[in-house]
């Protein structure tokens, strides 16, 4: 439904026309349906369907996939919270995480090409934070003479403008994209003081420009520059507080790209990106500050990347770089710096008709932890040509943060602390002297030197491709976590709140499967696209299975205070994972007459939220989230093959939970318009 494009494949060295091409799970351009492991693709004509604004809202609708809303909206894969999923912007990390989660808010996409997910541990390519997957955004890069306007108003006062120009001429290429995203905020309490979410302003320009300097050499330097206003207002006791705060976030990326021959190619990159965010809160009855924070956070790559062609059947990639990350901000003493070098090598074979076999494996040595290594083998085995068996297994990683070695943070209001590995000696040591510690509850000596987090993968499936229009796809996956990073309990202090710090303790999996199923009703000029997608989910502490199977672990019944053992049907898995999930959608499209639609359906069932009988685990039911479904509808029109209009209602059945979700804002109602030009002819947007 979604169109063809050209590419050139590395596989065959030749120029084919493919329906989809990837880059993220083999940092090469291959076809998706050669890729030996779970891949998904969202193309720029399906997004522009949905009507989406933010990259959040498009990952929400994508089997296996959850929006968590934990300082800031992340993406969850297979299980893992959002710190154990690398997103990519063009290749490269966004940084920005203060509390482990990156917003994904942050990303308009207006100007995006496709986004690719790969789900499974890709830390033998990608390193740190790639342990439940990736996703990468690919951009529109320049491209003929053309430009396009869009423009969109709905519910809450939202409003988003868009622009992207593009010029091309035989040696070089520029584009500019620009966005302003905002929105008035919406408030489920309006008889107390503060809104649930606060107004914003978002801006972003990213320009882009390409040069060729021969056949053989160009170059690609990519910008972005992204600032976001906010302000906040909330109710502290009896205190009214308010104040403003911003994000700002760029970064700078130039590539240069070498074909020394036929079979020998290279690319060198240097990445330099900084995230900054500031926040003063004040008392409203005498403009006393309450809080004022800040947060900074650079990052710096050179990189280079070796592709050569062993023959027509086998490719080998190599490639190695530095890293330097710096973080300054109001919860740390002084500036921290980590370091890492690294190198990683993949080799494909595809000498054996039918068969796609990937070896690949990363080693990083980090200033802060032991070195990792992280192996990964991958096949795929054609069982006809429209059956596909695959298969992978991986080790994944995920570096201790700045967060877990180096915090020193006391909240001056509720009074407990949160100190670093590193820093919880010193600090504990201090408080004692000060007479602010009444027991000391764990040796902190014995937490020692943080471990990276680790797991081994297993991810197992297949497709079918037949030619009635009908594809289904399964995956089964089996992540072994070791080394968990959690929170611990170190010391009382006098005024009755903890001394927190953190160490390795738990173990845990996630295991589940993954089916997507789709069906093109085919018609030449209306195509009506149906397509399903289901996930079952167990995420267990490992720990907390032992107990229960031991006996050792109650719960006590608040009304008749009677106590009893939890029994494994009690414990559903860790928090905020749905056991059930699906979706459903419908795209219809009539190029004659410029018209598209969607409906499309997203369903999670219960999900444990809070602890309230102190055993450590959701297991009675106030404690969990009630299963929910959203509807989403669109539609446009395009006149004239250059004018478009669209219209839409987000949770169109106004579904809330004002406690428990306060993000799910309701029924959102809006309306687009957008005019697309190009230079000697006019193309559909």
């Amino acid at each position: 439904m979604f169109g063809q494009q050209k590419h050139v494949v590395n596989d065959s060295l030749k120029t084919s026309n493919l329906n989809e091409v990837v880059v993220t799970a083999t940092r090469n351009e291959r076809a998706l349906n050669a890729v030996p492991m779970p891949v998904t693709l969202i193309g720029q004509k399906q997004i522009r369907a949905m009507g989406s604004l933010r990259l959040s809202e498009v990952l929400a609708e994508q089997t296996g996939l959850f929006i968590v809303n934990d300082h800031g909206q992340g993406i969850q894969i297979q299980g893992f919270n959002p710190d154990y999923t690398l997103i990519l912007l063009d290749g490269e990390p966004l940084v920005g995480r203060t509390a482990g989660t990156l917003e994904l808010s942050r990303l308009a996409v207006a100007n995006i090409k496709q986004i690719e997910i790969v789900k499974g541990p890709s830390s033998s390519l990608y390193g740190s934070e790639a342990l439940a997957g990736v996703v990468n955004i690919i951009t529109e890069r320049p491209s003929g003479t053309k430009g396009s306007f869009s423009a969109r108003y709905g519910t809450n006062q939202t409003s988003d403008l868009a622009g992207n120009l593009s010029m091309k001429t035989k040696k070089s290429g520029f584009n500019l994209f620009l966005n302003r995203y905002a929105s008035g905020g919406y408030d489920f309490t309006p008889e107390t003081f503060g809104a649930t979410v606060s107004p914003f302003q978002n801006y972003t320009i990213t320009p882009k420009f390409t040069y060729d300097f021969s056949k053989n050499i160009s170059l690609n330097i990519s910008t972005r520059y992204n600032i976001e206003n906010q302000q906040s207002s909330l109710l502290v006791g009896s205190d009214q507080i308010a104040g403003t705060g911003s994000v700002k976030d760029w970064n700078i990326n130039p590539n240069l790209r070498i074909a020394f021959n036929q079979n020998l190619k290279a690319v060198f990159r240097f990445y330099n990106t900084h995230y900054k965010t500031n926040s003063e809160l004040l008392y409203q009855k005498d403009n006393n500050v309450y809080d004022a924070t800040y947060f900074s956070q650079t990052f710096q790559r050179p990189e280079i990347q070796v592709d050569y062609a062993l023959g027509k059947k086998q490719f080998l990639t190599l490639g190695g770089g530095k890293i330097w990350e710096s973080v300054e901000a109001t919860r740390y003493d002084d500036t921290k710096r980590f370091e890492t070098n690294y190198g990683f090598f993949q080799y494909e074979n595809l000498l054996v008709k039918a068969l796609n076999l990937t070896v690949g494996g990363r080693f990083d040595a980090h200033s802060a932890y032991k070195a990792q290594f992280s192996p990964k083998v991958s096949v795929a085995y054609d069982l006809s040509k429209k059956v596909r068996l695959n298969g992978s297994v991986g080790v994944g990683f995920k570096a201790p943060d700045f967060r877990q070695l180096y915090l020193n943070f006391t909240n001056a209001v509720a009074g407990y602390s949160v100190f670093g590995t590193q820093e919880v000696a010193l600090n504990l040591a201090r408080l004692q002297a000060e007479n602010q510690i009444s027991e000391v509850l764990f040796d902190v000596t014995k937490l020692g030197e943080l471990k990276a987090e680790s797991s081994l993968a297993y991810n197992f499936g297949g497709k079918i491709d037949l030619d009635n229009g009908l594809k289904i796809k399964v995956n089964t996956f089996r992540n072994d976590i070791s080394n968990l990073i959690q929170t611990q309990a170190v010391a009382l202090k006098t005024n009755g709140q903890s001394v927190f710090s953190y160490m390795n303790l738990t173990k845990a999996f996630t295991q589940g499967i993954e089916l997507d199923a789709s069906y093109t009703i085919a018609n030449q000029q209306s195509p009506i696209t149906l397509s399903a997608g289901y996930q079952f989910l167990e995420a267990k502490d490992k720990e907390v299975v032992d107990k229960i199977e031991k006996g050792e672990l109650f719960r006590r019944d608040p009304e008749t205070l009677i106590t009893e053992r939890v029994k494994a049907s009690d414990y559903e898995g860790l928090f905020n994972r749905s056991r059930h999930s699906a979706n459903f959608k419908v795209f219809y499209e009539n190029t004659k007459n410029g018209l598209t639609a969607s409906l499309r359906g997203i369903y999670r069932s219960r999900y444990g939220f809070a602890d309230y009988n102190g055993n450590g685990i959701a297991d009675v039911d106030n404690e969990f989230v009630k299963g929910y479904v959203t509807w989403n509808i669109s539609a446009s029109k395009t006149f004239k093959e250059q004018f478009r209009v669209q219209a839409g209602i987000d949770n169109a059945l106004g579904y809330t939970d004002t406690k428990n979700i306060p993000n799910l804002a309701g029924r959102l109602i809006w309306l687009s318009v957008g005019i697309n030009l190009e230079k000697h002819k006019i193309t559909e947007q």
